[in-house]
C-alpha cells in the first residue's frame, strides 16, 4: 500500500470512496446488461410512502448514491493538484458528482420517452371505421362480429346495430360503446 503513504487524507479519502463506488457501479452495470437489474432506478430502496409525486423515479436509490459518489470522488481525485483551496475542492466534487445524479435522470426520462403503451383500451374504438366480420341481424335482434384495427393490430368485437342487417365485408362506424365487448355501429 505505499501508493496511499504519501497523500493527504483529503486525497486518500477520494480515492477510498471512489474504489469501491467503481466497483459497485462496474456489478450494477453489468447486471443491468445481463438483465438480471430489471430496475431503472424508478423503486425506492427504502420503504416509505411516496404516492403523490409525479417524478417517475427516486431521487434516494443505491445506484443515484453510486452516481454521486463516482462523481464526486472521481472529480476530487482528478482536481486534487489542480484546485489548492480544500473546501473549493469538496464543493466541486459535490456538483459534479450532483450532475452525475441529474445527468441520470436525463438519461433515464429520455429513455421512458421511447417506452409505448401497445395494451388495448377498448375505448379507443368509438368512432373508427371497421369492417363486419360475421354479419349483424337488423334491429338489435342478435349480434355479429367486426373487425377493427388499433394501433397496428386488428381486434374482433361483438357488435349491434339499430339499423338494416349488415352482410359480411360491410364498412360501419363505431358509435358507442355498450359494455365491455359489445359496440353499436352504423353502416356508412
Amino acid at each position: 500500500m505505499d501508493f496511499f503513504v504519501n497523500m493527504s487524507s483529503l486525497e486518500k479519502s477520494f480515492w477510498f470512496i471512489a474504489l469501491p463506488a467503481s466497483l459497485i457501479f462496474i456489478i450494477q452495470t453489468i447486471m443491468t446488461f445481463m438483465g438480471a437489474d430489471a430496475s431503472d432506478g424508478t423503486d425506492a430502496d427504502f420503504d416509505n410512502d411516496l404516492q403523490g409525486t409525479d417524478a417517475p423515479f427516486q431521487l434516494f436509490s443505491l445506484r443515484n448514491l453510486i452516481n454521486f459518489l463516482l462523481g464526486f470522488s472521481w472529480s476530487g481525485i482528478s482536481f486534487y493538484k489542480t484546485i489548492q483551496s480544500q473546501w473549493l475542492l469538496i464543493l466541486v466534487a459535490f456538483l459534479v458528482g450532483a450532475l452525475f445524479v441529474y445527468l441520470f435522470f436525463v438519461i433515464i426520462q429520455q429513455v421512458q420517452k421511447l417506452a409505448e403503451d401497445n395494451s388495448f383500451n377498448i375505448n379507443s374504438v368509438i368512432g373508427k371505421t371497421a369492417s363486419v366480420y360475421l354479419k349483424i341481424p337488423e334491429n338489435k335482434s342478435g349480434y355479429g362480429k367486426v373487425q377493427v384495427s388499433v394501433k397496428g393490430s386488428f381486434h374482433e368485437l361483438n357488435a349491434i346495430t339499430y339499423g338494416e342487417e349488415l352482410a359480411t365485408g360491410t364498412m360501419i362506424r363505431i358509435i358507442e360503446l355498450l359494455d365491455d365487448n359489445l359496440i353499436l355501429v352504423e353502416k356508412l
